[in-house]
């Protein structure tokens, strides 16, 4: 986490003045439940001891400048004229976030922001999604609007939807606002109804960043989510009564899957069969059945590479690593995919070592440095200084 202090003092550099509040929302790491929540499904994400923080002030005016520290770029707009920009992309999530505050007739005035985050863009860890709900919540914390979790979520997903032009599910956001320290949530993405479920404290949740790097923006997510669409659609033909993915059973799916195009069967196939085994996994973890949930985990990767096709080399080199070294209870990609981070579960006694030697093999083997993060669960969007 950066400095407090830092935060405000680059605050006060860049505006002038001092900030009236920080708050922080923190990015996720999904340990299992992938491409299932925009398919009214389960997931069971924890959010990171890493973060997005933005320190803000409010302005008279109808003006939101920001800055991020981080890429070392400023934008500004007036709230009664918002339009995306070409070219500073990163403040569409700000501009999208206002603009879902303005679509609710909720009270804005402009805002001074500075941007700062120790969270990796890029690597399958929701920056984006952190990014927005910290906006959302400074702004709803300037302007004295009380919205509740959820409905923080929901806003900053519609402003990613329909702003920023990326058909996201609502894990990431609602993981950033509603996150328990020391817990995953197991969360039903129909309802938005969610248990926290307890991580044993002599693990730790090891995320590697891979390096290579993805666009959600580009075309390879929303495919995947048009070809659950497709399969939706045909699969209607014999089952009239289902709503998503969801509401279909392995059973079914092979009784069907002569009306399915091989493409679309495997992605149905690997949607159904992880619901499966977010729901085994979460069962798992509630009797600390780290060995059972590990191969849950395992089973997930080989899913989301061969049926699912988003994984890539040095991903799959990754978790293959990650599951031969001792103290591994099991290893998968993480987030959307092509490219990013892997997430394993690992025994704390043997997390230096595992470390340390993911990192040598994969150098080894593309002559690329990986990131590695060690991490607890932490607590979801807040404020960490008034003034």
């Amino acid at each position: 986490m950066p400095e407090l202090a830092n935060i405000h003092a680059a605050f006060y550099n860049r505006f002038g003045k001092h900030p009236r509040l920080v708050v922080q929302a923190p990015g996720r790491v999904n340990l299992i439940g992938e491409h299932t929540d925009y398919n009214e499904g389960f997931v069971l994400p924890v959010a990171l001891d890493r973060a997005t923080f933005v320190a803000a002030r409010a302005r008279t005016d109808r003006i939101v400048q920001t800055y991020s520290v981080d890429l070392e770029a400023e934008d500004r707009f007036a709230l009664d004229w918002i339009e995306r920009s070409s070219d500073q992309p990163w403040s569409n999530y700000i501009r999208g976030v206002a603009k879902s505050f303005m679509a609710r007739d909720l009270p804005l005035l402009g805002a001074d922001l500075l941007i700062m985050s120790d969270l990796p863009m890029g690597a399958g860890l929701a920056s984006s999604a952190a990014l927005a709900v910290a906006v959302a919540y400074a702004l709803q914390s300037l302007n004295n609007v009380n919205l509740l979790g959820e409905e923080l979520a929901l806003l900053a997903q519609g402003a990613e939807q329909s702003f920023v032009g990326v058909q996201c599910g609502i894990m990431d956001q609602f993981v950033a606002a509603l996150g328990h320290a020391n817990h995953a949530l197991l969360l039903d993405c129909r309802d938005l109804s969610y248990h926290p479920i307890p991580i044993p404290p002599d693990v730790r949740i090891v995320v590697c960043d891979s390096g290579v790097r993805h666009q959600l923006v580009d075309s390879d997510y929303n495919e995947r989510r048009s070809a659950c669409q497709a399969a939706l659609r045909l699969l209607r033909g014999p089952l009239p009564q289902i709503a998503a993915l969801r509401d279909v059973s392995m059973a079914q799916l092979e009784q069907h899957a002569p009306l399915l195009p091989r493409t679309i069967l495997q992605r149905a196939r690997h949607v159904i069969s992880e619901l499966e085994r977010t729901q085994a996994a979460a069962a798992a973890l509630e009797h600390a059945d780290l060995a059972g949930f590990g191969a849950l985990m395992n089973a997930s990767h080989a899913s989301l590479r061969d049926d699912y096709a988003v994984s890539v080399p040095e991903l799959d080199a990754l978790v293959a690593h990650a599951q031969s070294l001792d103290g591994c209870y099991g290893s998968r990609l993480t987030g959307g995919g092509f490219g990013g981070s892997t997430v394993s579960l690992v025994r704390l006694g043997a997390v230096e070592r595992f470390t340390e030697e993911l990192i040598a093999r994969y150098h080894t083997q593309f002559q690329r440095t990986a990131h590695v993060l060690v991490c607890v669960p932490a607590e979801g969007v807040g404020r960490i200084a008034i003034y």
